[in-house]
């Protein structure tokens, strides 16, 4: 009888887990992380004002570190990529001149575009995240 009790449980045993337990739990083992490619972003400042006039100008790079060119000659531009999903964009200009604008391109699209004038004018654009 006892055999009989134990042939049975181990074929209901086999059964269930052939119903419950099929799935392999261990199908993308070695497989390791799967690496998702993306575009870099490319950002592009300028700064334009009068011929022959220069700026003073403060900008951000892709890790948001301050740079300080003085005395640049306008107009003036830079250019960054970078492979970060995202990136914020600030640049502060003032110039000798009476007119001054600043430009801010990610990926060929204007984000941000601002002008000013008066004596000594300083302008600023920024794309929060881009």
């Amino acid at each position: 009888m006892l055999v009989v009790v134990l042939a049975t449980s181990a074929l209901i045993v086999s059964r269930l887990h052939k119903i419950f337990g099929s799935e392999d739990l261990n199908a993308n083992a070695g497989k390791g992380i799967e690496i998702v490619q993306f575009n870099p972003k490319v950002v592009v400042y300028e700064i334009s004002g009068n011929p022959g006039t220069t700026a003073n100008i403060n900008y951000w790079d892709e890790n948001a570190n301050t740079h300080q060119v003085n005395n640049a000659p306008l107009p003036w531009t830079t250019t960054i990529s970078t492979t970060l999903p995202s990136v914020s964009a600030n640049i502060m200009a003032q110039s000798d001149g009476s007119t001054i604008s600043c430009k801010i391109t990610v990926d060929g699209i204007v984000r941000d575009n601002q002008n000013s004038n008066g004596h000594n004018a300083q302008t600023f654009c920024l794309v929060k995240s881009a």
